[in-house]
């Protein structure tokens, strides 16, 4: 018989460095889990990643058992971090940023999102990004 569900949950944490202080702590402990069985597994998973900021899907059963899934930086924040720019447009359509976004720098980013996505194709997750980069305001060229 499947466990019971008893709560999803998402937390943004830096890659390897989870720690029992909150949100960790704060979070699990009111759902009753060992929150070392999440802390070490995470570090080692994400010791790569070291400082970057990732997100923790956590699913938390009725037995007190646990498993989590990583998924990297958000699209937006990899475009900003490549582009070098601190926000997106407040009105995508009609103010524009300044900086484009090249073929070599969505080449990048897609590769890095390639694993998170649910398709293995290089060009479907290439068009995917940059959507979320015309919804920024920023143009590709």
């Amino acid at each position: 018989m499947a466990k019971q569900v008893k709560a999803n949950l998402k937390m943004k944490l830096k890659g390897g460095q989870a720690s029992a202080a909150p949100p960790v702590g704060s979070v699990l402990g009111q759902y009753g889990v060992n929150m070392m069985d999440f802390i070490q597994p995470f570090n080692d998973q994400t010791k790569d990643l070291q400082g970057q900021e990732v997100t923790a899907h956590i699913t938390v059963f009725d037995d007190r058992s646990m498993a989590f899934r990583v998924v990297g930086m958000p699209t937006d924040d990899l475009i900003r971090r490549e582009l070098g720019i601190d926000k997106g447009s407040g009105k995508p359509n009609s103010e524009k940023i300044s900086k484009k976004l090249s073929d070599g720098q969505l080449t990048k980013i897609a590769e890095q999102k390639a694993k998170d996505m649910n398709t293995p194709d290089i060009e479907a997750v290439k068009k995917m990004i940059a959507g979320t980069a015309r919804s920024m305001g920023i143009e590709i060229g």
